[in-house]
Parts: structure tokens; sequence; C-alpha cells
């Protein structure tokens, strides 16, 4: 072995998560001591066998993602999924999955890396008792039209069309509207239409036979077929090359297709929710998503709103991730200073909900020796572009309000400053609170 390829091993043998390797027919040609710890296979049972073989999950035949890294030569990221350990356990995970290159630049097989995800579910499992509708935090009025909305589609199978900024939570709803509809435990396929490129799409999603194409084996199913009695969500429908448009539209029209490389018709029961980030009005008067597929798939259409324009939901968001950090990382910070919250909601948010996540575990992580996020903690995209505080100087506001503002003062010293006992008195949320004291003129 090769100098190089020693220092390889040895690195993947230091990393915590999980890793093996695959060759181009997925047996297994490496696997490291943690994925010997997550799934209780030696290295020596696991060296040369089929790798669906060992892990035995439900990706292995539907959504594998060294297959679909092979095909479309990019890294996934972030898959979920159960395996079966050595004593039979389900025990889930979460992987990425990346192709392997010789020094040809040729393609010789998969490395994944995974992580037992235990932990995570139990967590997400707890998440979901609280005060939300099948996981998603959401006390706005928009939220909570959006939830009606859901739970009177429940007993119906037309197309649901959800719109959304990045990060607004799209998939969440989506798999809310599956959960509650009456195929919830029928199957429930996935298919990102922008990870694939356009020569593999059709083979993605309505199946190939062997000898279709280079590399296609085997026949395989497409994921109409693995959706058939069920949903299938296509996130990033706006991304589908035209000709796969027009191919999709036939099938919710028809309810039938044919596998590429076959002349056989084959007809299924799919329920199509789809997504996108996208600006509709500009994709159709640009020609970039057909107006017909547009209209067909847009029977029951859902616009979640930008954060930024439901902010009363924004303390509760921050709560939720608070538990959740406090959970994953192992100690109790589940609180955050006035000054903190009022620079979160003065701020815009262009990534929306991801972007409040990934703000509130970066204060989380910093807090050391307090159990409450301060605003030093908070990145300086916050603390630099939030907009101005404000202050009681608008005389007429005063004279028009001067009852409520005394009321509010009194409130106020009553509990020597301390908003959340005063929105607690007065029954209603601490954004609320907050939007009041703004509009009384109230420095924040």
């Amino acid at each position: 072995m090769a100098i190089n390829d020693k220092l390889k091993d040895h690195i993947l043998e230091s990393i915590g998560e999980g890793v093996f390797t695959v060759d181009k027919n997925f047996k297994i040609n490496f696997f490291n001591k943690a994925a010997e710890n997550i799934t209780g296979y030696s290295r020596e049972e696991v060296l040369g066998r089929f790798c669906k073989h060992i892990f035995r999950s439900e990706l292995c035949y539907t959504d594998c993602p060294i297959a679909i890294s092979l095909k479309s030569k990019k890294t996934i990221y972030d898959y979920e999924s159960k395996i079966q350990t050595k004593s039979g356990i389900a025990k889930p995970i979460k992987l990425n999955s990346a192709v392997l290159y010789n020094e040809e630049e040729q393609p010789t097989g998969g490395i994944i890396s995974f992580r037992d995800n235990s932990e995570l579910v139990v967590l997400k499992n707890s998440l979901e008792k609280e005060n939300t509708f099948k996981g998603i935090v959401g006390h706005s009025k928009q939220m909570q039209e959006i939830f009606d909305l859901i739970k009177e589609i429940s007993e119906s199978a037309a197309p649901v069309f959800i719109h959304g900024e990045s990060g607004t939570g799209k998939e969440m709803v989506a798999n809310a509207i599956q959960a509650t509809c009456a195929r919830n435990n029928n199957p429930f396929i996935k298919v990102n239409c922008s990870v694939f490129p356009s020569t593999l799409l059709a083979s993605e999603l309505f199946g190939h036979v062997k000898g279709a194409f280079t590399d296609a084996f085997k026949d395989r199913p497409g994921r109409f077929e693995l959706a058939d009695s069920g949903t299938l969500f296509l996130d990033e429908v706006a991304e589908m090359p035209l000709q796969m448009q027009l191919q999709l539209l036939r099938v919710l029209q028809e309810g039938s297709f044919e596998r590429v490389g076959e002349s056989i018709t084959r007809k299924v029961d799919v329920r199509v929710i789809s997504a996108t980030n996208i600006n509709i009005k500009d994709a159709l008067k640009k020609g970039i998503l057909r107006e017909d597929l547009f209209y067909r798939l847009s029977v029951i259409p859902i616009e979640i709103p930008p954060l930024r324009e439901r902010m009363d939901d924004l303390f509760p968001l921050v709560q939720h991730f608070l538990k959740k950090f406090s959970i994953l990382y192992k100690k109790q910070i589940l609180d955050i200073d006035d000054k903190a919250l009022d620079y979160l909601l003065k701020y815009k948010w262009p990534g929306n909900i991801r972007e409040l996540e990934n703000v509130i575990e970066y204060a989380f992580v910093r807090t050391t020796n307090s159990d409450i996020i301060e605003f030093a903690k908070l990145p300086a995209t916050i603390r630099e572009n939030s907009q101005k505080s404000f202050s009681i100087t608008d005389k007429h506001s005063f004279a028009e309000n001067g009852g409520e503002i005394t009321k509010m003062l009194a409130l106020l010293e009553k509990h020597h400053w301390n908003k959340q006992k005063v929105a607690d008195e007065l029954k209603i949320g601490r954004t609320t609170l907050w939007r009041k004291l703004k509009k009384l003129g109230f420095e924040t």
C-alpha cells in the first residue's frame, strides 16, 4: 500500500463518524472503526459484500445515495434513513455520499460518511410534542391559516403547490400534508429536481429497463412507481427541464408513463406535492415553467410567508431552537436577553427560519458561562445590520396614546422592567409586547 493510501486510511480511521467505501458494483472495500461501532459488524464481516446486504435500509431500494452520487456526479448531504444493525435493531442515521475518482478522473466507486442519529430522533419527537403543528412552529395568523388549510384538504388527493422563499420550511409543510392526509400510511417519496441532470431525471422519475443507456445494468423502477398509492414530493420543480415538464404533465393528466427504454405503459395512482422558491410570475413569463403544468400542479396553492412577515413567530421559534440545542449539546440555555431579542426582531431575515436556526446555534455554542443568550454572543451580521432602536420622542404619539403609555409604564415599573413578566400579566406573547412597546414609542 502506498504511503498516501496508509495516510488516507489513518485519517478515515480517526474520524468520529462511520465511513465506508464501495466499488462501482456497490461492494464494500473499506469500513472504519466507527462504522463497526454503529453497525455492530466487524470489518472482516463486511469487506467484499454488497452494502445493501449490510445496512438493509429502505434507501437501498428506493433512493440509494451512492447511486445518486454516481449518476449525478454530485455530493449528497444529510440523507436520513434507518439501518438494521447486526443484532437486528433499527437505528436512525444521517449520511453524506460522494463519488471516488482515480487519477484519470474516472469514477471508481463511492464514499459514505454516516452517524448515529438516535439522539436527534428522540429530540425531534420531544420537540413535536410542543405546541406545534406536526413539528412546525407557527403561532402567527398566516401560519394558523396554513395549518387550517392542511386539515381541510386531508381527505383530498388533489395536487398541492407550495411556494416560499428559501428557508421558509416548504419541505416541513409537505411533511405535514402527508402526515394528515388519507395516504399517510402509504409511500412518501421525495425528489429534488435540481440534483439530477436532465439526462438522468427521466430515469429517476419513470425508471428504466436494462440496457436503456450506459450503466443501466438492470431494470429499475422510478419514483412514480415507488410512490404508487402514495405521495410524490417534487422539490425545486421549476428547475425541471421543459421537456421533462411536458412528460410530467402527461403523467398528471393520464396517470400513466413508460420506463426509459420500454414501450409498456404503466398506470399509477400518485398524489403530487411540489415546491419551489422562484418567482412564479417571472418563471411563467420567461417560459421557465410551463403554464399548463403550473395550473395542473397548483390545484391547492400554499404560499408560505417569509419570516419578516410573521415576526409573531420569532420568539416561539427562538424558544424551540434553544430547547433543541439544549438537548443536542447537553447544556441548558432556554432564554435570550431583551436586547438580543430586540435585535432579532429588527433584523430582516433574508435566509428565513433556516438563518434564524443558524444564528441561534451560533450564539448557543458561544454561550459558555450563562443560561441565557446575551446580545454580545449574536453574530456580527445581526448586531450590525438591525434597524436603529426607538425612543419616546413622538409627542403626537404620546398625546394619542397617553393612557396606554401610562399603564405600560406602571406595569414595567411594577415588574422592574422585566418584559417577560409584563407579557405574562397581560396574557400576551413577548413578541406582541415588543410590538406594542414599539408602537407606543418606547426604546426597545
